[in-house]
């Protein structure tokens, strides 16, 4: 049976995105491969409120079903080297009970897209050494290694 994924951009103004998105940023840092501290009812404001001010940021979100099931959060920046755009893959997430369904691949396909949009030059990321199987889908899309053993990873974008 294939799963059928929408990905759509964050909507701030909506509640239910909002929400998806402090839902999933908790399930990401309480994941083994985020082993953060789960946010406070004040950093739970301050994501949305961040993420809605940010004038570079990126979200996407991933919806089976009626189910938010996944998480990307970038941003754009400048680069000075190739004086053009860039762009910052800060987070993807996607809930243990989704993943080997194709949603990580379909978020980073969407913001591989919206960076070419943008004209950006190149998209960024970090991954820890640990994470074998997210390293596998960003070789599979392009990235590389920026030192092998590092854990930056970019793909450069044709002009």
């Amino acid at each position: 049976m294939e799963t059928i994924v929408r990905i759509i951009p964050w909507d701030y103004s909506d509640e239910s995105h909002r929400q998806a998105v402090v839902t999933l940023i908790e399930a990401y840092i309480n994941d083994e491969m985020g082993g953060g501290n789960p946010l406070s009812e004040e950093g739970r404001a301050r994501l949305t409120e961040g993420l809605g001010c940010h004038p570079g940021a990126i979200v996407l979100l991933a919806i089976v079903g009626g189910t938010y099931a996944g998480l990307l959060v970038a941003f754009e920046n400048f680069s000075t080297f190739t004086a053009r755009p860039m762009v910052n893959i800060h987070d993807v997430v996607v809930l243990p009970s989704y993943r080997g369904r194709g949603i990580g691949r379909r978020l980073l396909d969407g913001i591989i897209d919206e960076a070419g949009r943008r004209g950006a030059s190149r998209l960024t990321l970090e991954v820890r050494k640990d994470n074998v199987v997210a390293q596998k889908l960003y070789r599979s899309l392009g990235f590389e290694e920026t030192d092998p053993g590092m854990y930056y990873w970019r793909k450069y974008l044709p002009s």
